[in-house]
């Protein structure tokens, strides 16, 4: 299977906006795109899969991402500061957490017992998104600086909100490491942003 390709790369970064926008949603509203909620916390759980877009489901399940990051490269602004400064914590996250070979392993130990949890409860049962919840404020958060979340305090006292945007946070993590196994880099973002544009058009086209 090709991984470098402009297509896989667009699809990583679809992922990577897609777990920004859940978490600015889940901080403001207590609430999450359901079909973005449900790939985004499968493609955790999706260690093998056969092609790029198999660790998501199926691109239905990426529209919010992939019109998110259209929007995010359309015009000279920033569409939305806040989405966008997750996004980079999540690239510059996932770079440090490449040199943490013990964390690496800790994780995948977590996800593991996830993918059991998930098999006897389903995908976004409380227990499933408790445990990815707190492997991520276990390791993740515990590398500096950490990723703070903007939002509505009503929802972010909440447990169960701040699990699920401590999950989408490691779903984020996983589309970054994607995205790198894909050839994706910051030159390229910044350079191929006209190519990335037309192969957005061209897969929400096929949503």
């Amino acid at each position: 299977m090709q991984l470098n390709t402009l297509t896989n790369q667009t699809i990583a970064l679809a992922g990577i906006a897609q777990a920004a926008a859940l978490a600015q949603q889940l901080a403001v509203t207590g609430r999450a795109d359901p079909e973005a909620l449900q790939s985004s916390v499968g493609s955790i759980l999706k260690i093998n899969a056969d092609n790029v877009i198999d660790v998501f489901g199926d691109l239905s399940g990426l529209k919010l991402g992939l019109t998110e990051l259209a929007n995010q490269l359309t015009g000279t602004k920033i569409a939305n500061p806040e989405q966008a400064r997750y996004a980079a914590s999540l690239v510059f996250l996932e770079k440090k957490l490449s040199n943490q070979p013990a964390m690496l392993n800790t994780i995948s130990i977590g996800i593991e017992k996830a993918q059991s949890q998930s098999e006897q409860f389903g995908l976004l049962h409380e227990n499933v998104l408790a445990n990815l919840g707190d492997l991520y404020h276990s390791t993740l958060s515990t590398l500096q600086p950490r990723i703070m979340i903007n939002g509505d305090e009503v929802y972010l006292s909440r447990p169960d909100v701040v699990n699920k945007v401590r999950t989408v946070l490691l779903a984020g993590i996983r589309a970054t490491l994607l995205w790198r196994q894909c050839g994706g880099s910051r030159w390229k973002f910044i350079f191929f942003r006209k190519k990335l544009q037309a192969e957005i058009q061209h897969l929400l086209a096929q949503i």
